[in-house]
């Protein structure tokens, strides 16, 4: 489906409206405008309709946002919590769901509080990694703050992984911060061909796996 809706999105000029190009050009405003700017109203107009006309496909904004939901979360690996020990496949997992969200990073502040209610997809991939930490030994009381708690960590890190290259940068007050400034260095030196924050991720990732493991 992604490929799909990645070569249709856009402005169509005389597509027949249906529910594959409206959530095609939704990702589009989405990613143009911010979640602050996507209404109903910018989604139709981007269509060329008139917004009641998008109600003979969806649902409603709720039923947008759940097909949006499954188009970027299309590329996220959950498969492997069926063929690899469980701290293997938390890694693979999330390092999926990172890349995944960091293609639409304004996807992050819009879906983070809409309920997962209707969006089976997502539900799917809850299955499969309940189903691989409870194999794992995971006591059923802890299976979703565990995954709650690495989906928090993966969202931060998608954003970071879009922010500009010297955000932790002082500039023109790295004479004032010193002992900052000499780690800041020694980290882009560490790892030369890492960004800043896929060495964070890493290392973040590391932990919080490490830690999770002595909690089962």
């Amino acid at each position: 489906m992604s490929e799909t809706l990645e070569r249709r999105a856009g402005r169509p000029a005389k597509n027949v409206l249906n529910r594959e190009l409206i959530l095609a050009t939704a990702i589009t405003v989405l990613n143009r405008t911010g979640p602050e700017d996507f209404t109903m109203a910018a989604l139709a107009k981007e269509l060329g309709v008139k917004t009641p006309a998008l109600y003979h496909h969806v649902g409603g904004k709720n039923d947008i946002l759940a097909g949006m939901r499954q188009f970027v979360t299309a590329g996220i690996d959950y498969e492997v919590f069926k063929s690899l020990p469980w701290d293997e496949a938390t890694i693979a997992w999330a390092r999926s769901y990172r890349a995944a969200f960091a293609a639409h990073p304004y996807a992050i502040s819009l879906l983070a509080t809409v309920p997962v209610t209707g969006a089976h997809p997502t539900l799917v991939m809850y299955e499969e990694v309940s189903q691989g930490f409870r194999a794992a030994g995971w006591p059923e009381g802890k299976i979703v703050s565990a995954i709650v708690a690495l989906e928090n960590f993966i969202l931060g890190s998608a954003l970071d992984a879009v922010a500009p290259p010297d955000m932790m940068d002082p500039g023109d007050f790295a004479g004032e911060v010193p002992g900052y400034t000499q780690a800041l260095r020694a980290g882009e030196s560490t790892e030369p061909r890492m960004s800043r924050a896929d060495q964070a991720f890493e290392l973040g990732l590391a932990a919080l796996v490490a830690g999770l493991a002595g909690l089962k």
